[in-house]
Order: C-alpha cells, then structure tokens, then sequence
C-alpha cells in the first residue's frame, strides 16, 4: 500500500524543468494572491474596528510612508539598469492603478456608481449607488492597498541581490568550515545537512510572505535583513554540513 502511494504521488509531481518551473511559478502566484487578500481583509477589518476614525486615509498614509522610504533610502540601485530604485518600485504601483482601475473600466464605472441617484434611473440604479455609498472606503483602500502591495513587490525584486551575495559569503564561510571539519575529523551530521538545507528556500519565501502581508507600514530593512541573514545562515551551516569525502 505505501508503495502504491508513493507512485501515485511521484506521478503526480511535474517532471522536467519546464514542468518545475510551471509547478514553481504557479505555486508563486498563488502565495501572492493569498497575501494580497490576507492584506486587503486584514485592512478591511482595521477599518471597521480598530482605526475607523482614519478609515480609507489609513491606506493612503501606508502608501505615502512607503514611498518616503524608498527616496530617503533606496535612491541609488545595485541592479544593473535601474538608476533610480525609488521611481522603479513606484512603477509597480503605477502600472498596478492603470491595469486594475483605469484599463480595466473599474474608474468609470465608480465614478458612475459615486453620483447621486437618478429620480428616473430605476430602482436597480437607485441600489447599486446606495450599495456603492457604503461600500467606498472599502474599495478605495482596497484599491490602495494593492498599490502598496505592488510597491513592495518591487522593492523585494531589488533586494534578491542581497540574499545572494549574504549567499555566497555563506558559502564561502560554510565550505572553510566543511575544510576544517574534513582535516580536524569533526563528526558527519546529515541530520543538520538535510534539515538546514530544506530551510534555504522558505526562508527567501517567507520574506516575501511577512513583508507583503504586513498591515502597517515598515521600513523594507526591517523585514528584508533579519530574513537575509536567516536565510545565509541555513547556506553556511548546509555548506559546512555537507560531506566530508566526494
């Protein structure tokens, strides 16, 4: 029986580079949606219960604070092409606002739905514009929540080259430690090796899950070091845990 299932789930994982890299993308864009909704509900209820005498202003501050990090900051970038990385995040909120308002006619049709009822528009007209009058602070924060969103998907786009250079100087420190290990005769641990090296890639992804989700605004270094670090010290203790004799 645990044979059985254990082809079963070898059949049902992808094979393949493509078929990982699909398997990998798709599993990508789902953790995204997931902290785009865990952010815009976590919004909506802080909202109604814990900061409404801000309501959608709340929203709109986070946005403001954000962008004011990124120009005390992060003017100057280490990313080949991209002189300015203040303007290159910010246009990840910008093409988010025109695709998800403006292109997609959800601008027009708040704007129709923001005007006073129509005596003689009927009373479907005169329920979607009452629904709407409620409904605003909801969908205006909404709305610029995933401009923070996408704002703080491009500032995690800048930051990958610091997960790879604390990488490889934990490389470089992990093997010197596998060296002195291999001549020293320290013991062999591939207890350590596996479960160190299971942690490399969820620690890179748990950045992206804790700092897009965040509800309030934080500087990008409080979120983007700590999980930096967390991830070169799984890379050095994997590289110094791994076998002795090839």
């Amino acid at each position: 029986m645990a044979t059985q299932q254990t082809v079963r789930q070898q059949a049902r994982q992808p094979t393949g580079v493509v078929g990982r890299t699909c398997a990998y993308l798709g599993q990508t864009i789902v953790w995204l949606l997931l902290a785009l909704v865990f952010s815009i509900v976590v919004e909506w209820i802080g909202q109604t219960w814990i900061w409404p005498d801000q309501g959608v202003e709340h929203s709109r501050q986070m946005l403001q604070r954000e962008l004011g990090y990124l120009h005390q900051d992060f003017e100057r970038s280490v990313v080949p092409g991209i002189d300015n990385s203040a303007m290159y995040a910010k246009a990840f909120a910008d093409w988010t606002y025109y695709g998800v308002v403006e292109a997609s006619g959800l601008q027009s049709l708040l704007r129709w739905l923001a005007r006073s009822p129509d005596p003689e528009g009927g009373d479907l007209q005169h329920a979607a514009r009452a629904s709407y009058a409620a409904a605003e602070p909801y969908i205006l924060s909404a709305v610029t929540i995933m401009q923070v969103f996408a704002l703080r998907v491009g500032v995690l786009t800048l930051a990958m080259p610091i997960f790879v250079l604390f990488g490889l100087v934990a490389v470089v420190d992990g093997l010197v430690q596998r060296e002195l290990r291999r001549w020293g005769g320290g013991r062999e641990s591939s207890f350590v090796y596996h479960h160190a090296k299971r942690l490399m890639m969820p620690s890179i992804a748990m950045a992206w899950v804790v700092y897009l989700a965040l509800p309030v605004s934080t500087h990008p270094n409080w979120v983007i070091l700590p999980f930096s670090v967390l991830n070169a010290t799984t890379v050095a203790i994997t590289a110094s845990r791994f076998k002795k004799y090839l």
